[in-house]
């Protein structure tokens, strides 16, 4: 750990022979208190291994995925550490950031704002990118070169947009339900619109779709799993959207439609396993 930085153990739990713990730290990226947690498995006694970070999406926290998802007995098998950082700076005090749950706290989408106030704090690119990662490679027996990432609905969108901007620094990448393209539902124009501003082409950036028509993807087949019964699929998540994006572009693609399942947990829970072991295989 960096002499500049105090992390806070908040709790720990003894976890399928690893360790479940929850931290905070005094932030620089957003201005404050963020927590997170970390599943070590058993064989980070004995030395390094990989990392998985999870987002999570719209009103979680960093608890919605360590409690309900059930990935830390596959995590313990696999030798993998799992890292959830919370959605989005808390207790901020700029006006309106309590008064929705798809805009504010809650609700980062994982972007760096450049609109006031929200420029100050709301910074979970970096945070996500650069400042959690700095403190999770100093305070924890993870090695920094085997590093993926996956998330769910707007967690899912932060998960493609962060590998797809930092192929180098993500061996892999999968996804539960996420929102392909924010320029394309109404969860994201609304986001983008109060974080980045009006000028749509300053949304492109954190655009999954957009990004692999920019950028394209060279690294394993992107895994996304979609429920058939999930009630935001046709006017916020639209899947398709990826589908073509990755056609045009050559891009391998799993996309798995799951039929009669829905946008929540149990969704998740179901097939965590198939991500945690598609993980796996790359780092």
């Amino acid at each position: 750990m960096t002499s500049a930085t105090v992390l806070e153990t908040v709790s720990t739990q003894k976890c399928f022979g690893g360790m479940q713990g929850v931290y905070r730290h005094e932030a620089k990226e957003t201005g404050c208190t963020m927590r997170f947690a970390v599943f070590l498995p058993p064989q980070a006694a004995a030395g390094t291994v990989p990392a998985l970070y999870y987002l999570a999406g719209l009103t979680c926290t960093e608890e919605n995925f360590t409690v309900k998802a059930g990935a830390q007995r596959v995590a313990a098998e696999l030798g993998i550490a799992l890292i959830a950082p919370d959605t989005s700076p808390r207790g901020l005090g700029y006006p309106g950031e309590d008064d929705a749950y798809d805009f504010g706290t809650g609700a980062g989408f994982y972007v760096d704002a450049t609109e006031t106030p929200w420029r100050d704090g709301y910074r979970m690119y970096s945070y996500i990118t650069r400042e959690l990662p700095a403190l999770i490679n100093a305070s924890f027996p993870v090695d920094p070169a085997r590093v993926g990432i996956f998330g769910h609905s707007m967690g899912g969108h932060g998960a493609l947009t962060i590998a797809l901007k930092n192929p180098g620094a993500y061996r892999s990448v999968s996804a539960f339900a996420p929102i392909v393209s924010p320029m394309r539902c109404p969860w994201g124009e609304k986001a983008l619109t109060g974080y980045l501003g009006v000028d749509r082409a300053n949304w492109r950036a954190y655009d999954a779709t957009a990004l692999i028509e920019d950028r394209g993807w060279a690294g394993p087949a992107i895994l996304v799993d979609q429920g058939t019964a999930d009630p935001f699929l046709e006017r916020e998540l639209k899947p398709e959207l990826l589908r073509e994006a990755c056609a045009a572009k050559g891009v391998k693609l799993d996309l798995r439609m799951q039929e009669g399942y829905d946008h929540s947990y149990f969704f998740i829970e179901t097939f965590v396993e198939d991500h945690l072991r598609h993980h796996a295989r790359h780092l």
